[in-house]
């Protein structure tokens, strides 16, 4: 069943124009696009901003019980990269609608597959994708309404929808490491064979995050055999240290300061150095 959407009113003044028109009006309800990467992860929104103008906005402007299309002119979109968690439910990589249905206590948000939505165009549920509910919450004032992101971690985000005197966080969760790995992977397979810093990128990448080490130490190797020096070496002995091969470890190490004394750019191993002679306690 379709539902009406609730008219912007700002909005009832600017007519959509014949597609051949040479001119465009300005809106009085500005565009905007924001994006925000989530580790690696992006996410975007392409909204339209109405003011406040005086006007009582939640309850009259904006009814509460029923589907809004959250802001004006063309529909709101918000567009993943990759799959999330909205509020713990997950939501698929695509594009979609931002519809919301304010309460006073709660609010309803829609993610939709028409993307189309305009003010005298019906909202029709049976494209809803996900819904969930959120708590509104008091904010400072804001003239022009506003979507944003707060609180932005490596694996998680608020996108924030925020107007007049009212703020509605949404959570929002990305499998940050999953994702990472995955388009490592795809990296490694699609460098040329004789690249031998991608797959050091990724080697590095693992041991960074403790993940993998025998992918990370395999990895470090296919670096070595394309080019051999004291970069990837110092590497493969820090990735053998994490999984707990010490002697191996000082093995690496002593050979990769071995390149690096004996190397035109005489790059510093003081760190190096400083490892070694701590797994070496450690043996």
């Amino acid at each position: 069943m379709k539902r009406t959407l609730v008219p912007f009113l700002g909005a009832l003044a600017v007519s959509a124009l014949p597609a051949l028109a040479q001119f465009q009006a300005p809106f009085p309800s500005p565009k905007q696009t924001v994006t925000q990467t989530i580790g690696v992860t992006d996410v975007s929104v392409s909204y339209s901003r109405p003011l406040v103008k005086g006007r009582k906005i939640w309850g009259e402007l904006v009814p509460f019980d029923k589907p809004w299309r959250t802001g004006a002119n063309q529909a709101t979109t918000v567009t993943f990269g990759d799959d999330v968690m909205v509020e713990g439910k997950k939501l698929a990589a695509g594009t979609y609608s931002l519809v919301t249905i304010p309460g006073k206590d709660e609010w309803t948000v829609i993610f939709n597959l028409d993307t189309a939505l305009w003010f005298r165009t019906d909202y029709n549920p049976g494209l809803d994708v996900l819904r969930v509910k959120v708590k509104p919450v008091p904010a400072e004032l804001r003239e022009s309404f506003e979507i944003g992101f707060q609180n932005v971690g490596p694996d998680s985000a608020r996108l924030v929808l925020a107007w007049e005197k009212l703020a509605v966080p949404v959570s929002l969760q990305v499998d940050t490491k999953g994702r990472a790995v995955a388009k490592a992977r795809e990296a490694v397979a699609k460098a040329k064979i004789d690249d031998w810093e991608t797959p050091l990128a990724v080697a590095r990448y693992y041991a960074t995050e403790k993940i993998n080490f025998p992918e990370a130490l395999a990895l470090a190797e296919k670096s070595i055999t394309i080019k051999k020096g004291w970069t990837n070496l110092a590497w493969k002995a820090r990735i053998l240290a994490l999984d707990g091969k010490l002697p191996e470890a000082v093995k690496a190490g002593e050979d990769a300061i071995q390149l690096a004394k004996a190397s035109p750019e005489k790059p510093s191993t003081e760190s190096l150095e400083k490892l070694i002679a701590e797994w070496k306690a450690k043996k």
